[in-house]
Order: structure tokens, then C-alpha cells, then sequence
């Protein structure tokens, strides 16, 4: 489990225990139950998933100590703490339509094998009012077949991203795949979080031939990676598909160019250069991909400035549109830009890691040689997706040997990257000259 979010809280442990106990009304201005329920996801330690389940088991109906109990039950399944599924399969009955859904999501991180707890999970399809969502994923996961008949009914659902998890789950549990068309539909899906579920069903239903279509969504590439990579993953291990078969579609979506994406979005008119420099801060980064395309295409020469600006007065601090900025920097060939290029290069503040990739490819456009120590540091860092970028950059920048350095990494994608590297090297090498 991925944790460089969770641990921002100065607890300790039993600090964090401590506060989870004290009754709501004991508490001062300055603490937070629910925070304490956040922060035990550190600590998979006995007294913490005890301490978790008495939280849960606190049934005040203030609302307060709900959000501390959907917490706790989210904890607990981050945990995946077998000993508390009682207590979260108690949940499933629950009034408050939240905590059911986070009891659900739970027993799927858990996992459970139990016809008896995913009958339960099954019988709130037929309960108004619930995160459908969820129970068709949970109940996919663990090819709950009883449940066919009762998923199925969800395929015409009026929400698009139950319909969508259901068709996934239907084409899952009956191995027919034929009405997957449906759900890559949904990655051009004009709401963003339509995209992003769509590309979780693509996962759950280990649909490989959805991966060039992935590649192409204009969501933020964090998303369109998982999607990749979990799939590459399952279909390689399963035979269906090789490295050299998804290679394109990851260094596609690594390098990350707008003209590479399917853009659902587009204006009546051509914006102005400060509008458009306001469009990557959108939360929708189908929008701020949109906004950088029509940059390149219209502004290039006045774009720079403009771009610097934004990042000392913003960006900086805004995650999502400091990814961005440096992406253009690259795009537009900005020299002047190597130094702030650098500095995001080997940012280790976890809200900025996409960044990082992000200035390894730009830093590959820019052309400059000078960067290639600094990519070459890169190789060391822990972030499967950065050390492929640096390689990505290595390679522009004309130096190749990054990949002895790569050869037995820990993660199989950079392996599989320096291969590939050498396979090209023997065919290039032993390829008759017509």
C-alpha cells in the first residue's frame, strides 16, 4: 500500500488511540476523532485495530461520530484487518447509507472467500438508496456468481458509472465480452469522475484491449497509469499480451503530450492567454489538458513569460497546475526553464510526485545535456514512474547507459524497459542491410 499521504498528522500511536476514546463531548476545540480514525492506518499494530473497532461500535446517531465510524471502517479495510470483519459485516445493516458503502469497500480490501458475508453484500443490490458501485465491485472481485442475475439488472442504470461497473462485472462473471464497447465509451464520458471509474472498470474486468484506448483519456495520466499498468500486469502474467504490446500506450501516457489525448471538451471561441493559463488550474484535467494544447497551438511565442508568472504567483504551491507548467516548459523548448525543471525534478514533497516525471520528460525535450546526471539520480529514487520517465529523457538526450544501471531492478516494468532497450540494440545490430 502506497502510504506517502497518510502519515501529515504529528501522533503518535497511542496518542492517536487515546483521542479516538475520548467521548465527543470531552474533546477540545483543537482535536478530531476522525483525524485519529485517519491517522491509525500507520500503525497495523493489534491495539490499533481494536481500538478501530470500538470506534465502529460507538452507535451515537450525531453526526459527528458517523464520519468517525465510516473513518474507522475505512482504516480497517486499509489495514485489512481479518479480525475486525465482524464488526464491519455488522455495518452492512447500518442506517447510514455511508458507512454501508465503506463496509463494502472494506470486506473487498479484506477479501473474504465466506458465501455467507458476500450474500449480504449481494442482498443490498435490492436495497434502495445504496452506493451500487461498490457492491458490483465487491462482489465482482471475488466472482460472486449468485449475484449475476442481480448485477445485471444495473446494466441500463441512470447513473453512468453504476451502469458502467455493472456491464464490467456482467462481462467479468459470464467471460462474455461483447458489450464491452460500452464502457470504453465511458472513457470519453464528458464528466471527469465518468472517466476515471470507467478506467476502473476496464481494470476489474481485465480488459486488456481497452489499454490503447487508456492510453488516450483525458484524465490525469496518475489514473491512466494504474490503468495500464494493472492491466499489463494481469494480462502478462495470464499470457494474453507481452511488454512490447503496451510499451507504446505507457510511454505514450508517460510523455503525456496533449495532441496524444482524446479531448472531450472545447471552446466556442479561442480564450485569451490569461484564461487559458487559468484553465490548468481546473480540478478536470480533461480541461487543463485542453487549456495546454491551446497554448501550444496558439501561443507559443507569448507563453513562457506567461507561464513563468503564473508559477511564482501559484503554481509553486498548486500541485495540479505546477504538473502542467512544467510539462510546457518542455513542450515549448523554454531554456530558460532548466533550473525550475531541476528543482521539480527531485521534489520529494508527496503532492508533487507527478511532477517529477513530469520534469524528467521536459527536461528530455529541452535537449540539454547538462541534465543528464541529474536524470541519471533518478534511477535510484523508490517511484517506478519516474525512473521510466528519466530513462524516457536518457534516451532523447542520446545516453543509453542508464540501463545497466536498471538491468535488475526491483520493479518489473523498468526491468522489462531495459530489455527491451537491449532486444532493440541486437536487432538494430544484426538486422541484414538491404
Amino acid at each position: 500500500m502506497d502510504k506517502r499521504f497518510f502519515n501529515f498528522f504529528n501522533l503518535t500511536e497511542d496518542q492517536a488511540i487515546a483521542l479516538l476514546d475520548t467521548p465527543q463531548d470531552q474533546l477540545s476545540e483543537d482535536d478530531s476523532r476522525y483525524i485519529a480514525a485517519a491517522h491509525l492506518v500507520n500503525f497495523a499494530t493489534e491495539k490499533s485495530v481494536n481500538a478501530l473497532m470500538r470506534a465502529v461500535q460507538q452507535t451515537d446517531p450525531a453526526l459527528d461520530n458517523r464520519i468517525v465510524r465510516r473513518k474507522s471502517v475505512e482504516t480497517l479495510g486499509r489495514l485489512q484487518a481479518e479480525a475486525a470483519m465482524p464488526v464491519i459485516r455488522a455495518c452492512l445493516s447500518d442506517e447510514d447509507c455511508y458507512t454501508v458503502e465503506n463496509a463494502v469497500w472494506a470486506i473487498g480490501e479484506i477479501g473474504t472467500q465466506d458465501p455467507d458475508i458476500l450474500e449480504d453484500v449481494a442482498q443490498l443490490l435490492d436495497k434502495p438508496g445504496q452506493t451500487y458501485r461498490v457492491i458490483i465491485h465487491t462482489l465482482t472481485k471475488f466472482n460472486y456468481q449468485p449475484a449475476l442475475e442481480r448485477i445485471r439488472k444495473f446494466v441500463d442504470d441512470a447513473d453512468p458509472p453504476t451502469a458502467s461497473a455493472a456491464m464490467a462485472a456482467v462481462c467479468r462473471l459470464t467471460r462474455d465480452y461483447s458489450q464491452m464497447g460500452k464502457v470504453v465509451a465511458m472513457l470519453q464520458h464528458p464528466n471527469v469522475l465518468g472517466r476515471r471509474l470507467s478506467i476502473q472498470d476496464l481494470m476489474d474486468a481485465r480488459y486488456y484491449d481497452a489499454i490503447p484506448h487508456i492510453a488516450r483519456c483525458p484524465v490525469s495520466l496518475v489514473f491512466r497509469l494504474r490503468g495500464i499498468r494493472t492491466l499489463a500486469e494481469a494480462g502478462i502474467s495470464a499470457g494474453a499480451i507481452t511488454f512490447a504490446t503496451i510499451q507504446p500506450y505507457l510511454e505514450q501516457t508517460l510523455r503525456d503530450h496533449p495532441y496524444d489525448l482524446g479531448l472531450v471538451h472545447s471552446y466556442q471561441s479561442p480564450p485569451t492567454l490569461p484564461i487559458l493559463i487559468r484553465g490548468l488550474y481546473e480540478t478536470d484535467f480533461g480541461r487543463c489538458y485542453l487549456a495546454a494544447k491551446t497554448i501550444l497551438d496558439h501561443h507559443a511565442d507569448a507563453a513562457p513569460e506567461a507561464l513563468l508568472a503564473t508559477y511564482a504567483e501559484e503554481a509553486n504551491n498548486d500541485y495540479g497546475a505546477h504538473f502542467h507548467v512544467m510539462k510546457l516548459f518542455g513542450w515549448l523548448k523554454y531554456a530558460p526553464a532548466y533550473d525550475l525543471l531541476v528543482e521539480a525534478l527531485h521534489n520529494k514533497q508527496p503532492q508533487f510526485q507527478k511532477s517529477r516525471s513530469a520534469a524528467a520528460i521536459a527536461l528530455g525535450e529541452l535537449g540539454d545535456a547538462k541534465a543528464i546526471p541529474e536524470l541519471k539520480a533518478c534511477l535510484e529514487a523508490k517511484v517506478w514512474d519516474l525512473k521510466y520517465a528519466a530513462l524516457m529523457a536518457l534516451e532523447k538526450l542520446g545516453d543509453t547507459s542508464g540501463y545497466e544501471q536498471v538491468a535488475n531492478d526491483d520493479d518489473w516494468l523498468i526491468q522489462e524497459k531495459a530489455k527491451s532497450r537491449k532486444q532493440y540494440q541486437v536487432i538494430s545490430v544484426e538486422s541484414p542491410k538491404f
